[in-house]
């Protein structure tokens, strides 16, 4: 059956679906550069949160962003930090393990989507990686019902501390077997989880899942658990802190 294209308008600009975007979100005072990018009939829009350094040209981030948009998903790939905070962290690191400093921004992202013409009505996933992964965590304890679904590559879930225990949203925890010391984070932040989880460790993987077939792997089974879980929303008050 052929699917119908339905023109989406971001910032002012109405594009054929699946559409693509440039945008500004503004946080703290500054703005954040992002892509966002809406396919045909899509029911949710996953945001993405960088670690260890990373930004939205992450090659690895923007290699699952294609497959979860391919299967039907929207994506938001934007930087938690400004150029200037970049450059800074460039120097010593500390921004990167700024979790609380991460997740206020991710929380500034969604609330944006959440007002959007064009994604208001979907549902909103998070896509972690290693620091970014705990600071996804931390925003989907804080915003609660209003995320519907984590997905953590090699997270740095321990990070994430007591707001474990207050995630509800069904959490998807993807580990290398080869990352042992992260294994054992994510089986502990596992146990600490409210809501269902599932932890999948990946045979023979390292951190940075740069093994043949193993990124493809996350990818897959990314997008498969944002399908099953992100449905569109109808207009209404949003749930927040």
């Amino acid at each position: 059956m052929k699917t119908t294209l339905q023109a989406v308008e971001i910032d002012g600009l109405t594009l054929p679906a699946p559409a693509r975007a440039s945008v500004r979100i503004p946080v703290d005072g500054a703005t954040l550069p992002g892509e966002l990018c809406i396919p045909a009939n899509a029911g949710g829009v996953v945001l993405f949160a960088h670690g260890s350094g990373s930004s939205r040209h992450s090659p690895r981030n923007r290699f699952v962003a294609d497959v979860i948009q391919a299967s039907g998903t929207g994506t938001l790939l934007f930087d938690l930090l400004t150029h200037a905070e970049e450059s800074e962290d460039a120097a010593d690191g500390h921004l990167r393990f700024d979790i609380d400093l991460l997740a206020r921004r991710l929380i500034a992202a969604t609330r944006w989507i959440s007002h959007h013409k064009a994604t208001q009505h979907l549902g909103i996933g998070y896509f972690g990686s290693s620091t970014g992964a705990a600071a996804a965590l931390v925003a989907a304890a804080r915003l609660g019902c209003m995320i519907d679904a984590v997905v953590s590559r090699g997270g740095r879930t321990d990070l994430a501390g007591d707001a474990l225990a207050r995630v509800r949203a069904p959490a998807l925890l993807l580990v290398g077997g080869r990352d042992e010391r992260v294994v054992e984070f994510n089986r502990r932040s596992g146990a600490r989880l409210a809501g269902p989880h599932q932890l999948i460790v990946i045979p023979g993987a390292t951190h940075l899942f740069d093994e043949p077939g193993a990124l493809a792997e996350v990818a897959a089974l990314a997008a498969g658990w944002f399908r099953q879980h992100l449905r569109s929303r109808p207009p209404g008050p949003e749930n927040g802190e």
